[in-house]
């Protein structure tokens, strides 16, 4: 399913990962592909409350945290840099699909990295 918002569709995620060669270009492809799936699920299920969101989050912060073995394999890991990125880009995404009142340790409240 192809990303319909505009602001979304424009988006690098990750960027700061991609720019720094201590994580490797295809576990972040990985982790984009996380954030992007994210994205198809809001615009396929569009929750109506900050509640729903969250519950699509914390599948995502799940995958994320899934994730990390492949990073740890790499001889990376979703460190402080990392885990400031991918935070930023849950509140992106978030306020681009209209929760702006979204708590970004809410959306990524599950996590273990």
């Amino acid at each position: 399913m192809p990303i319909t918002n505009d602001q979304v569709a424009q988006r690098r995620f990750l960027r700061a990962l991609y720019a720094d060669a201590y994580y490797p270009d295809a576990v972040v492809d990985r982790g984009c592909d996380i954030l992007l799936r994210l994205c198809e699920r809001i615009e396929a299920e569009r929750p109506s409350d900050l509640a729903s969101l969250y519950a699509l989050t914390a599948a995502a912060t799940e995958e994320f945290n899934v994730l990390q073995e492949a990073f740890e394999a790499a001889d990376s890991e979703i460190e402080t840099v990392a885990r400031e990125e991918i935070a930023e880009d849950f509140a992106f995404i978030a306020d681009a699909y209209g929760f702006q009142d979204a708590d970004v340790e809410e959306l990524i409240a599950g996590r273990d990295w």
